[in-house]
């Protein structure tokens, strides 16, 4: 029987999935990794280990996802098609079969003008939903994207993928979802939600295609922790939709860091009720000492 990972017998159990982001440093300091795995530990059911988020160099996510994985926690290890061909594509997913990774999410990737070194060249020889495709035919028949047969063990790999409920034009993003769905991905993390409403609106369109509740999908949550951030996601993050009235009370909180927290407590507790929503991921950004407490208050631990 191929392995199962804990994220995904968490999700085949029907049960409230909690995944959590641990960012890579700026550097090649393990200790950063080892820090922020061992705050978190026994507060997810899985770690995303992102890779070179906002084109920004980092240390790689398959180390990383090493790391997390030497901790006992299980990592799901971030893939993006940016910075590689398909040759590498297809190694590193044999690579990180290897070492026991057993969660991975595979991404388009921001374009290297956002991030550190604009002047980059972009790969981008497939695109996430080729990538999952390919992955797919790896674990499940053995071929590599040439049409080779994998000849020494194929990889066993729980397959995710990302998707934004408040990009435009949301037609196309619903299309791309679903060839995602058809590729191969067995779930999907979302943009953070910061706009309930507007979320639901986007579950009742998947509604309407037939597709809710046909993948797991856990949505994202961001726990905002100042003013600034909140003007940052609002103004500059792309495909991030902060209502003003969220704006307005980060803005006249007597504690923005308070009203951060308590705006986020408050988002799970409405997503846990949402149908079609299979779990939340928090990506809690530079503010990760939060999450233990976060977790907790909305009743999430012990995890499964």
């Amino acid at each position: 029987m191929p392995y199962v990972s804990n994220l995904e017998r968490v999700l085949n159990e029907h049960r409230f999935a909690l995944t959590v982001e641990i960012g890579p440093p700026k550097g090649a300091d393990a200790s950063v990794i080892l820090q922020k795995a061992s705050m978190l530990s026994g507060c997810a059911d899985a770690y995303n280990i992102t890779d070179n988020q906002t084109a920004v160099v980092r240390l790689s996510s398959l180390a990383g996802s090493v790391l997390v994985l030497q901790q006992k926690m299980e990592p799901i290890l971030q893939m993006t098609c940016r910075d590689r061909n398909r040759i590498a594509l297809q190694s590193d997913v044999l690579g990180a079969s290897a070492l026991g990774i057993r969660n991975m999410l595979f991404l388009t990737g921001d374009h290297q003008s956002f991030g550190n070194h604009p002047h980059a060249k972009g790969v981008y020889d497939v695109d996430a939903v080729q990538l999952i495709q390919i992955v797919k035919r790896m674990r499940d028949e053995g071929v590599f994207e040439s049409g080779d047969l994998i000849k020494s063990g194929n990889p066993s790999m729980f397959i995710g993928a990302a998707v934004n409920p408040f990009a435009e034009p949301l037609e196309l993003h619903l299309d791309r979802f679903e060839k995602k769905i058809d590729a191969g991905a067995q779930f999907f993390q979302t943009q953070s939600v910061f706009n309930i409403g507007r979320f639901q609106e986007w579950l009742d369109m998947l509604q309407s295609r037939g597709l809710l509740g046909k993948i797991p999908v856990l949505a994202g949550v961001t726990p905002l922790k100042s003013v600034k951030m909140t003007e940052r996601m609002k103004y500059h993050v792309p495909g991030v939709d902060v209502p003003d009235t969220v704006e307005k009370k980060m803005k006249t909180a007597v504690d923005p860091k308070q009203e951060g927290y308590r705006f986020a407590l408050e988002t799970i507790r409405e997503l846990q009720k949402m149908k079609g929503v299979s779990g939340i991921h928090i990506t809690a950004l530079f503010w990760e000492d939060v999450i233990p407490s976060l977790v907790r208050e909305a009743g999430l631990l012990p995890r499964p």
